[in-house]
Formats: C-alpha cells, sequence, structure tokens
C-alpha cells in the first residue's frame, strides 16, 4: 500500500464515520479557547472542562484577567497540572492581547506565538478552530497515531508530523483531521494498547499489518 493510498482509505473512513469531528474543550469566545488550551497541556480535556466555567465567569475578557493577580486566578485553576506556570501564563497571555494586540486575538501563528504559553501547537489549535485555518496541530496524540498508523514515516518530532501531515492532506480537511487523529487517538488507538479489534482504519494501518497475526 502506498502512502497516498492510505492517507487516501483512512480520510474516506473519517469522512464517512465522523464527518463533523469538533474539539472537545467547551468554550464561548476565542479568548476562552486560548485559555481552555493553554490549560489542556498535559492536561485531560475532561478536567479543563470543569475548571473552565467559574474562571470565564470572572474572567470574561482579556482587559479583565490581566489585572488580575496570581492569588485571584489560582483558585480557579489549582486542580489541573502544573497550576501555578499556568496562572502566570494565562495572566500574561492576558496582558500581552491587551497591550499588543488591543485585546483582540491575533489570527497567524507568529503573533499568537507572542503570548506566553502559547507554543506551536497551541497556535494551531487557534488557527484551525477559531479562523478554519489549515493549521495542524500536533499533541501528543496525532504524534502517536500518525507514526503508528503509517501516515508519517518514524517522524522524530512533531514539527516533522506537522510538515508531513500537511503534505499529503487535502488543505480543505487538515483541520478536521487534527480532530480525526485526536479522538482516534483518545478512544481507539490508545497509547498502551491500540484497540484494534474496534477500529474502523485497521485495514489501512501500517501497525495493524505488522501485528495482526503475533
Amino acid at each position: 500500500m502506498t502512502t497516498k493510498e492510505r492517507y487516501e482509505g483512512i480520510i474516506a473512513w473519517f469522512s464517512e464515520n465522523m464527518p463533523s469531528p469538533e474539539t472537545e474543550l467547551r468554550y464561548d469566545s476565542p479568548f476562552h479557547l486560548l485559555l481552555a488550551v493553554i490549560l489542556s497541556a498535559q492536561c485531560t480535556d475532561k478536567r479543563v472542562n470543569i475548571v473552565t466555567p467559574p474562571l470565564f465567569e470572572a474572567f470574561p475578557d482579556p482587559q479583565s484577567l490581566a489585572s488580575a493577580t496570581e492569588d485571584e486566578v489560582f483558585p480557579y485553576i489549582k486542580s489541573v497540572t502544573f497550576p501555578n506556570n499556568k496562572t502566570r501564563h494565562l495572566i500574561n497571555a492576558a496582558k500581552v492581547l491587551v497591550e499588543q494586540f488591543g485585546g483582540e486575538m491575533p489570527s497567524d501563528i507568529d503573533n499568537l506565538m507572542k503570548l506566553p504559553g502559547v507554543g506551536r501547537k497551541t497556535a494551531n489549535v487557534m488557527l484551525s478552530v477559531v479562523w478554519n485555518k489549515s493549521a495542524m496541530a500536533v499533541d501528543t496524540h496525532v504524534f502517536r497515531v500518525s507514526n503508528r498508523i503509517g501516515l508519517t514515516n518514524n517522524s522524530k518530532t512533531p514539527l516533522a508530523t506537522e510538515k508531513t501531515l500537511i503534505k499529503y492532506l487535502p488543505p480543505e480537511i487538515v483541520g478536521k483531521a487534527h480532530h480525526w487523529l485526536i479522538l482516534h487517538g483518545r478512544y481507539v488507538c490508545k497509547a498502551r494498547k491500540p484497540d484494534c479489534d474496534n477500529c474502523g482504519i485497521k485495514s489501512f494501518c501500517q501497525y495493524y499489518q505488522k501485528n495482526k497475526d503475533k
């Protein structure tokens, strides 16, 4: 099976079986999505969705969060991973939004990455989800699943994975593919043991073909 055939088969299956995938993070504005994505680093979306409603209510816009103290913000997010660092990231990101961007969310990767706590993955999530741009955010699920099923050829870094996926995926479905791979990795192609028996794309999967008879 060629790489092109593998991509075509996987895209066809997901297009039919998961036509409208969405982020599982809950948010009500681009600013609040940014906060949720920053909080989701090395933390589950489920946990983030528990802590964000009161956080969003307390800080509805960049201006309100930029003027807050760490002592005011920390109690809202103390149950997520690395709450001290993330408290600083949230406040400082809000300050940069207010001071450099007039409180408006930038819509390009370079300016997004000027925000504290925002790396390439978070910036690509914002570009894809908020502006529907052809941006591939590579988290641990996307990185693992892409390598395991054969969409990438043992890529060593998230950036290498991103570049390969962008090369082969039609631009109009890159955003969907990001969610396909995350959700597939979260619920089927799990890190410790992939659930190959319940996988709809196993006929296109490099890992399955190598291990099905073992």
